[in-house]
């Protein structure tokens, strides 16, 4: 049975059943907490959740999903693959336990004449929860199961939960017996390789509490609704009803190999070794169509990282299998042809898809051949030191510059009878993953293609940053890029992005924001630079655009940043160290920095404390800073290696990741830290540091906001200003303001309780004599009118049933009265019990009175209160009162 009828039986069957298909969600997930949908329930978490109600009480559904932690594992074992399907069934509070099992049992071993698999009930064995005897039973008298083929699990193999407070609840698997050749007997608490899972059935019936791992957390009580959550692996049974030995066997994975054979003349199953390049071509091609065919494009951050990376292995199995040249075409509509039975939009969008993959193909193979020229020197190098292993950072420099794989390097570097040192290029990957955001990689690469940067680097090589001793210099254009474009020149008005051997601008990093400025060309053409960054290391590109002439590719040039704001920065940064080791003597190591942005005049640190930082300790921690600015305290740099930075105490910045080479930034005898950014030389030169206060910006989380220099004093001065005048109205000296100031408020607020009080007092005064002005109606009494404006809602409504009261005896009694408060018309109208007998409703009342005067309202039969916008209607709704009064009474 093919893949696509598979699913296409999964749909039918459940459709057949009241659930509503769903269909499969983009694999670009639309939860910011994931990468990629990695799971069939992820569209429905909402759903369990209770952030959102459900479409329908019952769903199905078949996911694409795609999970990458174990990327390098894929083609070593045949149980590891990156894209797979999920066949789903969900019931929202609708069935759960017997009818999610019955449902599981009827497909797997329903007819295929009849819509089902057709799988042997005896070689299906099942596993339940410790404890959960109910889900046994099931199993055991309503489907038949013989109890000594289902087995009982632990938390770690049987219950489910999305590793967060939330629903949780024990799971019912079912599994496949392969058959003695997959090994010993005994069921899957035995052997999981002959005992294959191939359904999992999660009953979401707890509610669990915060705790760690897949075992340590409490069950605090049953949910209001109990949910059911499974999931099939598609793939896993397509195995099964394809009777082959694993899932690169089944249809949509073996065409793959096999037209990897076609262009490459290896047969699958000839040798381990292009067994396993087999592999890892037919699961990263088909993960690189669905991933394509979903938007991801090709880049060096998350999605596009995962995506470049598959497409990149799979093109150098392709090459380790004897393939010279592009593979990607033939390789990609396989896949489309394949996978577009289930995903017909595959085929719809095919030419995009093979325009993203051809493209990346190009540039890799690009990078093949002019990384294939520094790997050779580097080996050159290696050897003529009379050394055997090729270093981690060159091998580093491989991947990240020309993005050459790991395994590329390992086999080049081999036939040249060289190792590589493997530790110290996974460290420093580990270091650049770590660095990577993607927002602030958006920012760094612009428009262009990381691959135009990578021409400039290989042609060029690393900028000299001169910024550490100078502030201008002379400098050649090596690069230049024109919309996102290379080109060999620029004219006046375009937006371009300039490579130059050395510079003195400095590009964004370690919080430190671009250096500003101009680049003078000696034809006379500026080049105004508004940023600085560095989208390949190494390598800083200069965003701007041409003032003045044309610019071109190496052209002599003279690089100038603008000098103000290049120092007001420096002695942010330097205010930004101060304060981070001021908070730590404060507040202990638990105020570690958390991020940053060191800006003109003004610096932001954000350091990790579970509570709010009290004023006083804010006040104190200002008063150290200012005390070291006082004691003129030298800053200086150096070089040095990781261990001895650390040796003497030296602390690391957030977001950084360091080489066995740091910079050092040492503050006397005050603070030490890792840094490459730019610094005064004397801490006297920030002259003065101002904190504005902190806040939360997250949990455990607090951001400190300052001013620097002058800036800081120009805040000082305009408060300074504020509290002249304040002398001025309150005739008192500074240290008295606050008293005075808070007697005036106490005084004010007390007069105000007074007005009030007099106001509401004078308007219950009119009680009795608009009572004893009563209408007579047929014989109810209607109190009709205005009273004066200002007249609050709470003061009007007493005012309302102090005259109801005042009406004697029995007599039916109506009271409507209006005001305006705040610009807007609002009435309060109240009948008594004899009124409501003849049909007399406040509410009703009311809603013909808001309607009139443009707003609305309502409330009891007894009283009622409603509102408008035009309080020029207040004698039309009064009219409209007494008519409905009239007919009414």
């Amino acid at each position: 049975m093919e893949s696509a009828e598979i699913r296409r039986r999964w749909l039918s069957f459940f459709e057949e059943r009241g659930h509503a298909v769903v269909p499969s969600a983009s694999l670009i997930a639309d939860d910011p907490t994931l990468l990629l949908v990695n799971a069939g329930m992820v569209p429905f978490k909402p759903y369990f959740l209770g952030e959102t109600k459900p479409p329908a009480p019952r769903a199905t559904s078949v996911q694409k999903c795609v999970r990458t932690p174990d990327i390098e594992e894929v083609g070593k074992t045949t149980r590891h693959g990156t894209f797979f399907q999920m066949c789903g069934n969900f019931s929202f509070g609708d069935y759960f336990k017997e009818g999610a099992i019955k449902y599981a049992w009827e497909l797997l071993t329903g007819s295929v004449a009849d819509g089902g698999y057709g799988l042997e009930p005896e070689k299906l064995w099942i596993t339940v929860y410790l404890d959960d005897d109910e889900a046994e039973q099931i199993w055991r008298e309503k489907i038949g199961v013989p109890a000594e083929r289902i087995q009982r699990l632990g938390k770690k193999d049987n219950f489910w939960s999305m590793g967060v407070p939330g629903p949780c609840g024990p799971c019912s698997e079912i599994n496949y017996d392969r058959g003695p050749e997959f090994g010993v007997e005994g069921g899957p608490a035995v052997n999981d390789e002959r005992y294959v899972e191939i359904w999992n059935l999660v009953f979401m019936q707890y509610e669990r509490g915060a705790g760690d791992g897949k075992e340590d957390f409490p069950i605090l009580g049953d949910l209001p609704s109990k949910n059911i959550d499974t999931g099939l692996g598609l793939e896993r049974l397509a195995m099964i009803l394809q009777g082959v030995q694993n899932m690169y066997e089944t249809d949509t994975l073996r065409v793959v190999m096999d037209k990897a054979t076609e262009l490459t003349g290896v047969q699958y199953g000839a040798a381990r070794n292009t067994d396993v390049s087999m592999r890892v071509v037919a699961d990263h091609i088909r993960t690189s169509v669905m991933l394509i065919g979903d938007g991801v494009t090709p880049g060096n951050e998350g999605r596009g990282y995962v995506l470049r990376r598959i497409m990149r292995r799979a093109i150098r199995n392709m090459r380790l299998m004897g393939a010279t040249g592009p593979v990607v075409q033939d390789l990609v509509d396989v896949v489309i042809n394949t996978m577009g039975q289930q995903y017909p939009e595959l085929v719809t969008d095919r030419k995009r898809i093979e325009t993203v993959a051809l493209a990346e193909e190009a540039a890799f193979l690009k990078a093949v051949k002019g990384g294939t020229n520094i790997l050779d020197t580097a080996v050159t190098d290696t050897k003529a030191a009379g050394g055997t292993v090729l270093s981690g950072d060159k091998a580093f420099l491989l991947h990240d510059t020309w993005g050459f794989p790991i395994d590329l390097t390992l086999e080049m570097a081999a036939e040249q009878g060289l190792s590589v040192d493997e530790p110290g290029f996974r460290r420093l990957m580990q270091e650049q993953r770590d660095r990577a955001k993607a927002d602030a990689k958006a920012k760094k690469t612009g428009h262009a293609d990381m691959s135009a940067y990578r021409e400039i680097a290989d042609g060029s090589g690393a900028t000299e940053f001169t910024g550490y001793a100078t502030t201008q210099g002379e400098s050649t254009i090596v690069g230049l890029l024109v919309n996102g474009v290379s080109a060999p020149a620029a004219s006046e008005g375009d937006e371009v992005e300039v490579v130059l051997d050395r510079t003195p601008f400095y590009a964004e990093g370690g919080g430190q924001l671009a250096d500003q400025g101009r680049i003078k060309l000696d034809s006379g053409a500026v080049i105004v630079v508004r940023d600085v960054q560095q989208p390949v290391p190494g390598v800083s590109v200069h965003k701007g655009s041409v003032q003045v002439g044309e610019v071109t590719v190496g052209a002599s040039a003279y690089a100038a940043i603008d000098i103000n704001r290049r120092r007001a920065i420096a002695r942010a940064h330097s205010a930004t160290h101060l304060t981070h080791q001021a908070l730590r003597d404060a507040l202990g190591p638990t105020a570690a920095q958390a991020g940053s942005e060191n800006s003109p005049g003004r610096f932001r640190f954000d350091f990790g404390s579970p509570n709010a930082v009290p004023g006083t300790v804010l006040t104190d921690v200002e008063q150290k800073i200012n005390d070291v600015l006082s004691r003129e305290l030298d800053v200086t740099a150096e070089i040095m290696s990781i261990d001895e930075a650390k040796k003497q105490g030296a602390i690391a910045e957030f977001g950084e990741k360091y080489g066995e080479r740091v910079r050092v930034v040492t503050i006397g005898d005050f603070s030490k830290e890792l840094c490459g950014g730019t610094h005064v030389a004397n801490t006297a030169q920030l002259g003065l540091v101002k904190l504005l206060g902190e806040s939360s910006i997250g949990s455990g989380v607090r951001r400190v906001e300052a001013l620097v220099g002058v800036d800081a004093y120009n805040f000082l001065a305009k408060e300074h200003t504020v509290v002249a005048q304040l002398q001025e109205l309150v005739k008192g000296r500074p240290e008295e303001l606050p008293e005075k100031i808070a007697s005036m408020l106490g005084k004010l607020k007390d007069a105000e309780k007074e007005i009030e009080k007099f106001r509401a007092e004078k308007v219950l005064q009119a009680a009795a004599g608009l009572a004893a002005n009563a209408q007579d109606i047929h014989g109810v009494a209607l109190v009709v009118g205005t009273v004066p404006d200002g007249t609050g809602a709470d003061d009007l409504r007493k005012l309302v049933l102090d005259v109801r009261g005042r009406i004697q005896g029995d007599r039916p009694a109506v009271v409507a009265l209006f005001t305006t408060a705040g610009g807007r018309p609002l009435t309060v109208i109240a009948t008594n019990e004899a009124a409501r007998e003849r049909g007399l409703k406040a509410g009703d009342l009311v809603r013909t009175a808001a309607k009139t005067l443009g707003g609305g309202g309502g409330g009891k039969p007894d009283v009622a209160q409603g509102g408008g916008q035009n309080p020029a209607a207040i004698p039309e709704a009064i009219a409209a009162v007494e008519r409905l009064v009239v007919e009414t009474a």
